[in-house]
């Protein structure tokens, strides 16, 4: 029976990997996985944590007043919301590097503008 459960969970995690050679390389795949987590997740969740730190923000000063239960769970969520920034950071920052280390890049060159300037 567990030996059926094994072969059964690695058709399941091979399967997307099968049906998308039929639509290009696992070069493709791999890529469209990078955008979508630097694109559409990482996004979605840096703003959860910001909501996240506000309500903390709000319930610790506005609902909290003299109660110090309140301001407790306000902490709490600040700090919540804090751990999710610095953990969505890390992990930004660690699916880059291994997309760039095995060469799944964009290619694109962000121009940042420049300020004016006079020559004296």
């Amino acid at each position: 029976m567990k030996s059926l459960v094994k072969i059964f969970s690695f058709l399941l995690v091979i399967a997307p990997v099968v049906a998308q050679a039929q639509f290009g390389g696992i070069d493709t795949f791999i890529g469209r996985i990078i955008e979508f987590i630097d694109t559409t997740l990482v996004p979605l969740v840096f703003a959860l944590a910001f909501i996240v730190f506000l309500w903390g923000v709000f319930t610790y000063f506005i609902r909290g007043g003299n109660d110090p239960e309140k301001q407790k769970e306000g902490k709490n969520l600040m700090l919540y919301g804090i751990v999710g920034f610095v953990i969505m950071v890390s992990v930004w920052g660690i699916v880059n590097l291994i997309a760039n280390g095995l060469g799944y890049t964009t290619e694109q060159i962000y121009v940042l503008p420049d300020a004016p300037y006079t020559n004296p």
